[in-house]
C-alpha cells in the first residue's frame, strides 16, 4: 500500500514542475558545480532513502563533487551530472572505503517558491569491491529537497543509495544522508 501511495504522490507532484524554468539553476545559467557531504545511514534496504526510522549511523563519510548541465526528462526540468565520489570508512567500517565516478540524472518533480523536490539515478564505477558490494559497477538512486538561496546558490538535503541491483551475490549496498551546496553559472 505504501508503494502505491508513493507512486501516486510522485505522479501528482510531477504535474506541478515547469520545464521552462529549472529550479536547480539560475535564470540563464547553463553550468553548475556541487559539493556533497554525507554520513552513512547503514547498509541494505533501498527503503532507507525515504524512511529515516530504519537509519543506523555507520562510521563512513561520503564526499562527492559534481559538474551539471540543465536538461529536460519527459518535459520535466532536470540536470545531467558528472560525479566524482569518495567514501571514507573508519573504525568498524574499515575496508569499505572507495573512490568512484559516474553519470547521473536528477529530475525536479515539484517546485514552489524556491523549494524543489526531486529524484535521481545513474550508473557508477568504483575502484574496488568489498564485503558490502562485490562488484565495481553500482547504481546510485537519490531523493533530494532543495532551496534556492540566491540567483546562483542552492542548498539541498539528500539521501543516496548505492547498490549493484543484485548482479552479484553480495549486494548489501550503501546508504547516505547529507547536504549539498550548489553554484550555477
Amino acid at each position: 500500500m505504501r508503494k502505491i501511495i508513493f507512486a501516486i504522490l510522485c505522479i501528482s507532484l510531477a504535474t506541478h514542475a515547469d520545464a521552462s524554468t529549472n529550479p536547480m539553476f539560475g535564470d540563464g545559467d547553463i553550468n553548475s558545480v556541487t559539493i556533497h557531504i554525507a554520513q552513512s545511514t547503514g547498509s541494505h534496504n533501498i527503503r532507507k532513502l525515504i524512511w529515516p526510522f530504519d537509519w543506523d549511523i555507520y562510521p563512513q563519510t561520503f564526499l562527492m563533487a559534481t559538474y551539471s548541465q540543465p536538461v529536460t526528462v519527459f518535459r520535466l526540468p532536470a540536470r545531467i551530472n558528472l560525479n566524482i565520489l569518495q567514501n571514507i570508512a573508519y573504525e568498524s567500517s574499515h575496508g569499505l572505503s572507495f573512490i568512484g565516478t559516474g553519470v547521473s540524472w536528477d529530475i525536479s518533480l515539484f517546485d514552489y517558491r524556491g523549494f524543489y523536490i526531486g529524484i535521481g539515478i545513474g550508473p557508477y564505477y568504483r575502484d574496488n569491491h568489498d564485503r558490502w558490494l562485490s562488484s565495481r559497477f553500482m547504481f546510485g538512486e537519490k531523493v533530494f529537497l532543495g532551496k534556492n538561496i540566491s540567483e546562483h546558490w542552492r542548498g539541498e538535503l539528500f539521501t543516496q543509495h548505492f547498490s549493484n541491483g543484485d548482479i552479484t551475490d553480495v549486494n548489501t549496498g550503501f546508504n547516505f544522508f547529507g547536504l549539498a551546496i550548489n553554484y550555477s553559472f
